[in-house]
């Protein structure tokens, strides 16, 4: 298995949580204050710098507010 850092599904994954941070008009900033981190590590994670484990992904989704379990289906209807 490759490094999942440059799979297409991390690549997805980091813009999906993008698009959806900007369709609900936050910042990084706001993001990640909201889960008690700094904007820096925001920025990596929409980078793909960082990996993202499920229960930050959950945490990620509920902040921004989307439906992570419709966006998991999403990513596993892509190509590995």
């Amino acid at each position: 298995m490759r490094r999942t850092v440059t799979s297409p599904r991390h690549k997805a994954l980091v813009t999906l949580i993008r698009t959806e941070r900007e369709a609900a008009g936050m910042r990084q900033e706001d993001v990640a204050a909201k889960l008690g981190q700094n904007y820096m590590w925001m920025q990596r994670v929409e980078s793909g710098e960082r990996r993202i484990d499920v229960v930050e992904f959950c945490a990620l989704a509920s902040v921004i507010g989307f439906d992570a379990r419709k966006a998991i289906t999403r990513l596993f209807e892509l190509r590995a």
